[in-house]
């Protein structure tokens, strides 16, 4: 990637840090020029290094539900730290916000804190094989599980793994994954034909969002439990994204579906890191100390992280208006978009669930699987990321990626957002 000459912070960053980031999607490689240099957020802004405002969509990529830096989270900080940041031993907190989660998502009877998504979604898979004694996990691509090997093979989020041995994924590891096609059952049954006996669980992301938009086709989630049921494997969700974006109860609730086990990740505490996986007490049941598994880590339910958790949920449950707010702002930027399209006679889909918004440059319905993702205009998408960028609009660096509207958003940044990409569309359609 040419980065700007002028941009002294993103040449520093180039000789210092790995590909000049922490997360390759950060660096903006998908869409070309030099990275967004964050100094600071508020509300439903994101600032620059020259202190210029943007009306940010990223929202840390979706855990940001309350925008940044809401009072509530950031007020009186001293009151979680003064008891310790970490302490390597349980404490009642730890046990208050497990008893909270499984009151909202009862699938998961037992649990255990994680610092990350990756670090649940690991963790789930080694219970579901020691639960099974089975190695084979089936995944979908462009779903994205983390960054462990096994979640990177044909994972969306702009991971692009597509080669698996430059990628540094062992040959191993790719015989123990299939990875289908999404709302395809016809598909996974292929590829588990005669492998059935060998599979120990399908995990999956109940509704999308690391693809662009995506929702289950009506009977591809029932396929996958029953199947699980049938071969005697475990059906994994993967909430990361959905669980408190899709409000308390998450997407398992929405589909009507109850998984073995589920992940859950740094929603929970606003953006600040902690996630869980939990499920069926049998299945918990296999990690030390009472199983021979062992998961583990000196963060796992510290404090601080615990205590941010209980400060989210407490605003989520004193505040229910704040999601029909989030679903009525998303509802009028779809419109918007919508409007726009139609009068431009372009061919684009557009959709929308509560606070998401998603649309690509493909002709045709919504996508429906990461072939479609896959279809979309990259060059165009990347024209058009500039343009609003360039109007103050900060939107994902890569088409996999979808709008998040969070609670700090304003009828007014809506609109200016609509006027923004009226304007855009100007110069890539023209």
């Amino acid at each position: 990637m040419q980065l700007d000459a002028n941009n002294e912070l993103a040449l520093r960053a180039d000789a210092v840090l790995a590909g000049g980031c922490d997360s390759p999607v950060r660096s903006g490689w998908a869409v070309g020029g030099s990275p967004f240099i964050q100094s600071h957020g508020v509300g439903a802004y994101a600032y620059d290094e020259a202190d210029e405002r943007y009306i940010d969509y990223i929202m840390a990529y979706g855990p940001l539900l309350f925008g940044h830096n809401h009072p509530a989270l950031t007020s009186n900080l001293d009151e979680l730290a003064q008891h310790g940041l970490v302490h390597g031993s349980t404490h009642s907190e730890e046990v208050g916000l497990a008893e909270r989660i499984r009151s909202f998502l009862p699938s998961m009877e037992r649990m255990r804190f994680a610092s990350t998504g990756t670090e649940a979604v690991m963790s789930a898979v080694r219970v579901a094989r020691a639960y099974t004694g089975r190695s084979l996990i089936l995944k979908f691509a462009g779903n994205y599980h983390g960054h462990f090997d096994l979640a990177l093979l044909n994972a969306g989020a702009s991971a692009h793994t597509a080669d698996a041995s430059r990628s540094g994924i062992p040959d191993g590891v790719m015989r123990d994954a299939a990875v289908a096609r999404y709302n395809d059952l016809e598909n996974v049954d292929a590829l588990l034909r005669g492998r059935e006996s060998e599979l120990a669980a399908v995990i999956v992301e109940p509704i999308v969002g690391n693809m662009g938009y995506v929702t289950p086709v009506l009977g591809f989630l029932e396929g996958l439990r029953e199947r699980t049921k049938r071969y005697g494997a475990l059906l994994i969700f993967d909430e990361v994204i959905t669980w408190l974006r899709f409000g308390l109860r998450g997407a398992q609730a929405r589909v009507g579906i109850v998984p073995d086990i589920t992940t859950i990740g740094k929603i929970m505490g606003g953006g600040f890191p902690i996630a869980a996986f939990g499920g069926r007490e049998d299945v918990m049941a296999v990690l030390a100390p009472r199983g021979a598994t062992f998961t583990g880590g000196t963060h796992a339910g510290n404090p601080f992280s615990v205590g941010m958790a209980h400060r989210v949920l407490d605003l989520l449950e004193t505040h229910p208006e704040y999601y029909p707010y989030m679903d009525a702002l998303g509802k009028r930027l779809a419109a918007g978009v919508r409007e726009i399209f139609e009068r431009r006679g372009l061919p684009y889909a557009v959709v929308q669930h509560e606070s998401i918004v998603d649309f690509k440059f493909r002709a045709g319905a919504p996508n429906n699987n990461y072939d479609d993702a896959l279809a979309a205009d990259k060059r165009k998408y990347a024209a058009y990321y500039h343009e609003m960028r360039r109007r103050k609009i900060l939107l994902p660096p890569s088409q996999n990626e979808v709008m998040f509207v969070s609670v700090a958003h304003s009828e007014a940044d809506i609109d200016e957002t609509i006027t923004a990409i009226d304007r855009s569309l100007d110069t890539i359609e023209s």
